[in-house]
């Protein structure tokens, strides 16, 4: 299979570039031997790559990334590890209650596997923040949902506390937002650092990181995969696809990921002035009540005191947003940013950026075993830090031959359902996301 194109994220990687730089990994630019192959340095593909480690520590393993550590989709969220439901169409983010509980206990095994990598490797705690989050409502409407969502969290019987407008003031130093409901469950990563972390840690003399170093064909040869970079090739018997959307570039799963992408922005540091103009507290996250609402992440670290921004989406099938798009959606960041922080008017936004996501019709991954050893970890439907480190250790369970209900609970769901033709999906996509929109109103 001849890939078709690379992956493009626009922007730089904020979370990565307010980071003392590192030395990276070499590109790929020899001929080599592994016995696993992972194609992408994300959570999924750093996952399978710590699982194959700890339970085939004489076996080879070498991971591709196209571009640097960090620098791709998964430093380029928002940084929520989310333990409980997160259905982004549902009017109190949940669904059934059977089925949400299973759902919870699958978030809170990946919590669970990312918190033994970050100890047992020593990632520094900055990465990774045991600290919960706020559902923030600024009207009348995110407030009943809000309610919504309190009822259906005592239904699970999961721990929870509202939030009035004084206690989100006091969290936040902004009168924007009329109530909280806070789930102390999510975790709060500085994605950028989690990744580039887990990357150097992984090293061995058995475990190989490459950057810059994309898949341009892939060749199934009789047992074997022949992968070849632009400046290198591998030859292995078992592949770990850890792309996300990007594997259909590889002509898996065609016409059946549907490519979104969001966007983020990042102020520059505040002034201790500006800092204590503001207040609040040093660190906290909030999403928004309104599924299509606005995220906003206050963070404290050596490069100073940031205010993170995270709202719009777009449907891009070709994977690649137009410069008017992004023109228009940063300039949204600034607008929603004054909104809410009207005193800090003299504040401006360093850095700006889109990532992709994938996500599929009936909301299931693209996994399994899509030809002789090669094994997908993909179509992480929009919560890729949970859903992605999930994903990468049950493939790579799956791979080994490890017997893991969690594998074979991916590996019986139904396939991603195929979409319909173009301009269709093209129509109905945009249609739901301004719709969307519209209803979130001041949550936006």
């Amino acid at each position: 299979m001849k890939v078709t194109k690379l992956p493009y994220n626009p922007g730089p990687a904020a979370w990565n570039a307010i980071l003392p730089p590192d030395r990276g990994h070499p590109e790929l630019n020899s001929h080599e031997i592994t016995d696993w192959l992972i194609i992408g340095a994300g959570f999924a593909g750093l996952s399978a790559a710590r699982r194959i480690q700890l339970n085939r520590p004489a076996d080879r393993i070498t991971i591709l990334d196209a571009q640097r550590l960090a620098e791709g989709a998964a430093g380029r969220n928002s940084g929520f590890m989310i333990d409980l439901p997160h259905d982004l169409v549902s009017k109190d983010y949940g669904g059934g209650i059977h089925e949400d509980r299973k759902k919870i206990k699958q978030n809170r095994l990946a919590i669970n596997i990312a918190k033994k990598m970050v100890y047992d490797l020593g990632v520094p705690k900055e990465a990774f923040q045991e600290v919960g989050k706020v559902n923030a409502a600024a009207t009348a409407t995110g407030i009943q949902h809000n309610l919504n969502y309190k009822t259906h969290l005592t239904h699970l019987k999961e721990n929870f506390e509202l939030y009035d407008a004084q206690q989100m003031k006091e969290l936040t130093g902004t009168e924007y937002y009329l109530g909280g409901l806070f789930t102390p469950g999510t975790v709060m990563l500085q994605p950028a650092l989690y990744i580039r972390e887990l990357g150097n840690k992984l090293i061995s003399k058995k475990l190989k990181i490459h950057e810059n170093s994309p898949v341009i064909s892939l060749i199934h040869k009789g047992r074997d995969w022949h992968a070849q970079t632009p400046k290198g090739s591998i030859i292995t018997q078992k592949i770990i696809m850890a792309t996300n959307g990007h594997a259909e570039n590889f002509g898996l799963f065609k016409r059946r990921l549907i490519h979104l992408f969001t966007y983020g922005s990042m102020t520059q540091a505040l002034t201790a002035k500006e800092s204590t103009i503001l207040g609040g507290k040093a660190h906290w996250g909030l999403t928004s009540a309104d599924p299509l609402g606005t995220t906003i992440r206050k963070i404290s670290t050596t490069s100073g005191d940031r205010i993170v921004i995270r709202n719009r989406v777009t449907y891009e099938p070709r994977m690649h947003p137009a410069p008017a798009t992004l023109k228009r959606i940063y300039a949204k960041h600034t607008a929603s940013f004054y909104l809410r922080f009207p005193n800090l008017k003299d504040v401006q936004m360093a850095f700006n950026w889109g990532g992709q996501l994938a996500f599929s019709l009936n909301n299931v991954p693209a996994f399994g075993e899509t030809e002789k050893g090669l094994f997908a970890a993909c179509c992480q439907n929009g919560l890729g830090t949970v859903n992605g480190t999930l994903q990468g250790a049950a493939a790579a369970d799956y791979a080994m031959g490890i017997n893991s209900k969690l594998a074979d609970a991916l590996c019986l769901a139904d396939p991603p359902k195929k979409l319909l033709p173009e301009p269709i999906t093209r129509i109905a996509a945009n249609l739901r996301i301004r719709f969307g929109e519209f209803k979130a109103g001041a949550e936006l």
